[in-house]
């Protein structure tokens, strides 16, 4: 169970997308949230990609409780998450490979978005590890953000979807404010070409200026971390990647 903190102001709600998988968002995730952490900040990490969760393998962790107990109404996330005082934030694991999940219908839908609401009662971020897709599911969690943070990587598609992503949550009407940030570029002035080209077609076709929250540079490292099963903050912790989400971090 995780730490019990008293109410007070409501924290925030970061949700973290991409629109498709396989440009690092769930590691993106981890990381922000142990950089949130590190800055003495209350944080929750919540894994809401439905039906594929995989922040716990990442980790290394199994949890006795997960986000199924509370989409059953048996837990709230303050009593399922669980603490992790090695990395100094609190986790909501997902259920890896369980198609029930990915099927929420309307109800359940809205009571785990009321749950992830409440939830900012107890800690200060809420940062949630959204499923890759456009679906109903991610589309409401994409809206229900104070800050919708747009993972995208140099690729076409990467940059399509994110595109995608910006446009679903105007049409949407979210209210948070949706940032950009550019993973696995080549250097810095890669990583800006990458965020001008999707900044352009955004402003072009949308009207909209969504800004630039960091752009994280290409690092073995990282792959060295996810394969045992811990953090690049912790194992590597000055390595390029690490000092790029510290800055994220300290941005928001």
């Amino acid at each position: 169970m995780s730490q019990h903190h008293p109410a007070q102001q409501a924290g925030r709600m970061i949700v973290i997308a991409s629109g498709k998988g396989g440009v690092g968002k769930t590691w993106f995730s981890i990381s922000l949230a142990q950089a949130l952490a590190r800055q003495g900040r209350r944080v929750l990490l919540a894994d809401a990609d439905l039906g594929l969760a995989n922040i716990d393998v990442q980790l290394g962790i199994q949890p006795a409780n997960d986000l199924s107990a509370v989409l059953a109404g048996r837990m709230t996330i303050n009593q399922a998450a669980t603490h992790l005082p090695n990395l100094g934030f609190d986790v909501l694991v997902g259920r890896s490979g369980s198609g029930a999940l990915a099927s929420l219908g309307p109800a359940a839908l809205d009571a785990f978005l009321g749950a992830l609401t409440a939830a900012r009662q107890h800690w200060q971020d809420v940062v949630v590890d959204l499923g890759a897709g456009l679906d109903v599911a991610q589309r409401r969690m994409a809206a229900a953000a104070d800050i919708l943070m747009v993972i995208a990587t140099e690729e076409p598609t990467s940059l399509t979807d994110a595109y995608a992503v910006l446009k679903l949550h105007g049409l949407d009407q979210g209210h948070g404010s949706p940032k950009i940030a550019v993973n696995m570029a080549d250097d810095r002035v890669s990583g800006q070409r990458t965020y001008e080209a999707l900044r352009h077609a955004v402003g072009t076709f949308l009207k909209r200026d969504i800004p630039l929250a960091g752009i994280i540079r290409r690092d073995a490292k990282v792959r060295d971390a996810i394969r045992h099963q811990t953090t690049l903050l912790t194992r590597h912790p000055s390595s390029l990647a690490a000092t790029d989400i510290e800055a994220i971090a300290q941005s928001l």
